[in-house]
C-alpha cells in the first residue's frame, strides 16, 4: 500500500510539473551612455596610431644610405623611406606603446644620435 502511494505520488509529480510551470517575459533595460561607449570603443580601436621612429631627414641620397645602413645594423625593426616635401625621411618601426618605442630608441641612439619618437599623421 505504501509503495502504492509513493508510486503514485511520484507520477503525479511528474505529469504536473509542466502544469505548475510558469511563463515570463524578460525585459533588458540597459543605458544609451552604455551604446555611446560602445561606439567611442570602436573608434577608438580603427584609429590605432602607432609611434614611429626617425633616424634621417634630408637628400634622397643620405635616405638611401641611411636606410641601408640602418637595415644592416638593425634587421629586427621595420624601416621605410618617406617623402614630405622637401626632404626624404627614414622611419622606423611601429610601435604600440610609447615603452616600446622608448626602448627601442636606446638602442637606435648609440648609432643615430638624433633620432626621435613621433606619431605620424593619417592621411
Amino acid at each position: 500500500m505504501k509503495l502504492n502511494f509513493l508510486k503514485l505520488f511520484f507520477i503525479i509529480a511528474l505529469f504536473s510539473g509542466p502544469l505548475l510551470a510558469q511563463e515570463g517575459a524578460v525585459n533588458i533595460n540597459k543605458s544609451e551612455a552604455i551604446d555611446r561607449l560602445i561606439e567611442l570603443k570602436k573608434e577608438a580601436n580603427k584609429e590605432i596610431n602607432f609611434n614611429k621612429i626617425q633616424i634621417y631627414s634630408g637628400p634622397r641620397a643620405g635616405a638611401e644610405q641611411a636606410l641601408s645602413s640602418f637595415r644592416s645594423f638593425y634587421s629586427d625593426y621595420s624601416s621605410e623611406m618617406k617623402y614630405e616635401t622637401p626632404n626624404y625621411k627614414i622611419w622606423v618601426g611601429d610601435f604600440r606603446t610609447k615603452i616600446e618605442a622608448d626602448r627601442a630608441l636606446i638602442a637606435i641612439k648609440k648609432k643615430y644620435p638624433n633620432a626621435f619618437i613621433f606619431t605620424p599623421k593619417k592621411s
